[in-house]
């Protein structure tokens, strides 16, 4: 969540006149509202985790098994790649002990990940089809940069077009011929991670040059903007 917060009105006068350390009267005919500007929109950014395990006694060798792993995949996924359509980047790489049943170390364990992230859908898809050394991890959308921006303003414009006609119509409710902005505050929602569905190894496995299917849906991109204003 971000926050923007403006001053105005008399607050803002008496800190500029340096009088903010002053015991001031408690403030009369003060409004509290809010107000929120909510755009739907379809998302645009794919963000596809591949991943691999390896198991054995010596951990060097499973640490290799796994680098060859990667090192096949990423060979396969930089041939595609290009910025903002797809960009490839590895994930997690880590090595841990297991244990048997009466808790003595047995081995070892490995797990790494491969992500390939960007607006371009089937190049995404079908990147993750060739890739023969790592199996499917989990899929996430979301908004580009860009997709977020243009809608963030749109929803901002919604949010402060009805908590100005709030206030005027409150105003007016009780009384006020109209209102004087004292506080405002912009609160804009960040993108949330949705759950990676992990699925069987057997399952994930897919044929060569076979696309993975994958269905985008629609994100909320939420402004609202809330503070005080003086009735007058």
């Amino acid at each position: 969540m971000r926050t923007r917060t403006i001053l105005a009105g008399w607050a803002l006068a008496a800190a500029s006149m340096g009088l903010g350390a002053q015991t001031l009267p408690p403030p009369q005919n003060v409004l509290q509202l809010q107000a929120t500007g909510t755009v739907e929109v379809q998302q645009d950014l794919l963000t596809m985790t591949l991943t691999t395990a390896r198991e054995g006694t010596d951990p060097a060798v499973v640490q290799t098994q796994l680098k060859n792993a990667v090192d096949a995949a990423l060979a396969e996924a930089r041939r595609n790649a290009q910025p903002g359509q797809m960009d490839v980047r590895t994930g997690n790489f880590a090595l841990y002990p297991r244990h048997n049943r009466d808790g003595k170390m047995s081995g070892w364990t490995g797990t790494a990940e491969l992500i390939l992230e960007g607006r371009d859908f089937p190049r995404i898809t079908q990147t993750a089809g060739r890739i023969q050394t790592m199996t499917m991890g989990g899929v996430q959308f979301g908004l580009s940069r860009e997709q977020r921006a243009r809608v963030e303003t749109q929803a901002q414009a919604t949010a402060i077009e009805r908590f100005q006609a709030k206030a005027a119509e409150l105003a007016k409710g009780f009384g006020f011929s109209g209102y004087t902005l004292r506080e405002v505050a912009v609160n804009t929602n960040e993108p949330g991670f949705q759950p990676r569905f992990r699925m069987a190894a057997q399952e994930a496995r897919v044929a060569s040059d076979s696309p993975v299917p994958v269905e985008p849906g629609k994100a909320e991109v939420v402004v609202t903007v809330s503070g005080s204003v003086q009735l007058r």
